[in-house]
């Protein structure tokens, strides 16, 4: 508990000294993992501020993605995760919508290391992601796939995989 504690106060400190250089964006997902546990995730966006390569097909940026999930198991099988993670977006031309494909490798920490049959071996784990969707009007809906996993760091290492629908919001 006292781990939680901490964990949620430093991404709190993080996310408000973030928050204070720019304005953030919210999102909100719902997903299930391959074990049938429901994810709910609230997180905040905020963009790099840049763009590569734009062309006439579209453009290279990304943001930065602080977030709080909620992996919602049987009675013993639950956990709750925060995480950072930068991502690179792909974002293709568009008048009113563009489509989008997103990747990106990040760090999260996990309450407990046990989430449905999975020994995650550490509460530190890597975050990777890829995802696709459409944005328009300030918003964006679209469809993503995290999978945690230590890399090998502690054993065993079973890793999980989250799929997820997510809307997003500027502010």
């Amino acid at each position: 508990m006292r781990k939680s504690i901490t964990l949620a106060a430093l991404a709190a400190l993080a996310w408000g000294q973030v928050a204070a250089v720019q304005a953030m964006d919210v999102s909100v997902a719902v997903g299930q993992t391959g074990d049938s546990t429901m994810t709910y995730r609230l997180g905040t966006q905020f963009d790099f501020q840049q763009s590569w390569f734009a062309s006439d097909v579209g453009r290279l940026t990304g943001y930065w993605d602080a977030a709080y999930t909620f992996w919602d198991g049987d009675k013993t099988a639950s956990n709750h995760s925060v995480s950072l993670s930068p991502v690179l977006v792909y974002e293709f031309a568009g008048e009113r919508f563009k489509p989008y494909v997103e990747a990106g490798i990040g760090i999260a920490a996990f309450s407990s290391t046990e989430l449905e049959s999975n020994d995650l071996g550490s509460s530190f784990q890597f975050e990777d992601r890829i995802g696709f969707g459409v944005r328009f009007a300030g918003q964006e809906v679209g469809v993503r796939a995290l999978h945690y996993s230590n890399a090998g760091l502690k054993k065993p290492n079973d890793g999980v995989e989250s799929y997820a629908l997510h809307y997003h919001m500027s502010f």
